[in-house]
């Protein structure tokens, strides 16, 4: 798995590509919404379009992030949520806890 990472206006858009299946690649997602949290960041987009599987571990690491992000009156959304993945979440209630957007456009419009 890769972590690509980049910025438009103030919003830090993480994309995870492949598997997050709670091993290495997962740690380096956890660590990067760490890292970015630490530093201050106030908007945080994770786009799944290029994920193809979670496992509960990541899906821990993304509702960790919320909950850091949200105890400091952040915001970290979702975006580009595969079928498989959206289904995950609409059976924990996750989509309740989280904002999820269809395309990264929708998402960082609902920043502003």
């Amino acid at each position: 798995m890769s972590l690509d990472v980049r910025t438009s206006s103030d919003v830090t858009i993480l994309t995870p590509k492949g598997m997050l299946l709670g091993g290495k690649e997962t740690d380096e997602l956890q660590s990067k919404i760490k890292e970015l949290g630490e530093a201050g960041n106030r908007k945080l987009l994770v786009n799944l379009g290029q994920t193809t599987f979670l496992n509960s571990v990541s899906l821990g690491v993304l509702i960790a992030g919320h909950s850091s992000y949200a105890k400091r009156d952040a915001q970290m959304k979702l975006c580009a949520v595969d079928k498989k993945i959206q289904n995950i979440f609409v059976v924990t209630k996750l989509s309740l806890v989280f904002d999820v957007y269809d395309t990264e456009a929708q998402a960082l419009a609902s920043f502003k």
